[in-house]
């Protein structure tokens, strides 16, 4: 195993920094991404892969990135729930990587709900 630099020490003091205040609740947003069979058939890792590329590319730290399965809605695949804290959740659809970018940059970190992609805002109740 190669000797640690001090980068790369600093790198892995970042990454447990990250993950800590996470597990303590240190967020302000979740984004799932839905990755049921049909949601991946649909695209659903390269929405995933997008999305975490534009979340590493503005070194964002207070967000937490899920997946779920199936939400029900196959034809609209691939989709993502935005649940920003305090307020009520949004399920896009129809997704590809452009428009989860567009998503993340407006809704997560601009506060306005990019409603020509929203299928969906508030909960699903049961009773």
């Amino acid at each position: 195993m190669p000797k640690l630099t001090l980068e790369d020490l600093k790198k892995i003091k970042e990454e447990v920094k990250t993950s800590t205040s996470l597990r303590e609740g240190g967020h302000r947003a979740k984004i799932t991404v839905h990755m049921g069979t049909c949601g991946i058939a649909s695209g659903a890792r390269k929405v995933m892969s997008a999305l975490m590329d534009e979340i590493a590319a503005q070194g964002t730290r207070d967000i937490i990135v899920t997946t779920s399965g199936c939400a029900g809605l196959c034809s609209r695949e691939p989709m993502a729930t935005i649940e920003i804290l305090g307020e009520a959740p949004v399920k896009y659809c129809d997704l590809n990587e452009v428009k989860i970018k567009e998503i993340f940059n407006e809704h997560v970190v601009g506060g306005r709900i990019v409603e020509r992609y929203a299928l969906a805002i508030g909960s699903e109740t049961t009773f």
